[in-house]
């Protein structure tokens, strides 16, 4: 049994499920012919913003925008790294407007290094920091191109990793960052070369069964401390534990029906 770690203070933005539906289909977790309950999604929501400022943290709120039901999962609007704020393009039509949306919050708030990028990106859905690297997701929406873009906006080394499981789409689904460079993944998301390459870079990693990962297990956030897991996710309990971590369950069921979870809704301001 490792020690108790140590939370650390975060800030996070989050976006209310005002609108949220599937009204349409771009990863397979998205089936326009099954119901949503707005009102379960906006109290599953609440709760995991109440248990962040629980925890001592604090949450910032973007407004949500009528016709863009996927703005609730706020983690794919930008990158935030020492205070400097690098944006998304999205891949998909239907979400491209949420963009503006979060570098007009940034610009707002005072935020003057907001960069628009080039390239295709779905901000931290694609994007990992730890404390030596930038993790960088590609295969399914976001461009190879971007990371280049991203090491030298932030002058931090990028690691490439390739998704090839479409139910993986987003690297903040096959990937946490639990503390400082220790993370939990699952294999079988990633390409031959980059698990060689995450077995490399992280060979004390906690590896993830694909029940769990299939349940979000893996879309959760970390304060160094207190991991906010999805409830379905009940393997990752122990192990998380045994590593001195203290697993939170949260209900999100109501966000999956769109292919996200606890990570998605979140993003993260370094400051």
């Amino acid at each position: 049994m490792s020690a108790a770690r140590t939370a650390s203070f975060r800030r996070y933005l989050m976006c209310p499920p005002t609108y949220f539906r599937v009204t349409y289909s771009i990863n397979p977790w998205m089936d326009p012919a099954k119901p949503v309950d707005p009102a379960l999604a906006l109290f599953q929501w609440e709760d995991l913003r109440d248990r962040y400022r629980s925890l001592g943290h604090a949450v910032e709120i973007l407004q949500p925008l009528p016709g863009l039901p996927d703005m609730v999962f706020a983690a794919n609007g930008a990158t935030v790294v020492d205070g400097r704020v690098f944006g998304a393009r999205f891949a998909n039509i239907e979400r491209r407007a949420e963009a503006p949306a979060h570098r007009d919050w940034f610009l707002s708030r005072g935020y003057s290094h907001v960069h628009d990028p080039q390239h295709i990106n779905e901000g931290e859905g694609d994007f990992a920091v730890t404390d030596s690297w930038l993790l960088a997701g590609k295969g399914f929406r976001s461009s190879p191109l971007s990371h280049s873009e991203l090491q030298e906006y932030f002058g931090r080394p990028v690691i490439g990793l390739e998704l090839t499981d479409p139910h993986f789409y987003h690297l903040d689904t096959a990937l946490c960052v639990l503390s400082g460079d220790e993370i939990m993944y699952h294999p079988d998301a990633f390409s031959p070369g980059s698990r060689s390459v995450l077995r490399r870079l992280f060979p004390d990693a906690l590896v993830a069964t694909r029940d769990d990962a299939l349940a979000f297990g893996l879309n959760c956030v970390s304060d160094g401390r207190n991991v906010l897991v999805p409830a379905a996710a009940k393997g990752l309990l122990k192990p998380l534990r045994e590593r001195g971590f203290e697993p939170l369950t949260v209900d999100m069921s109501e966000l999956h029906k769109a292919g996200g979870s606890v990570k998605c809704c979140t993003m993260e301001l370094r400051d």
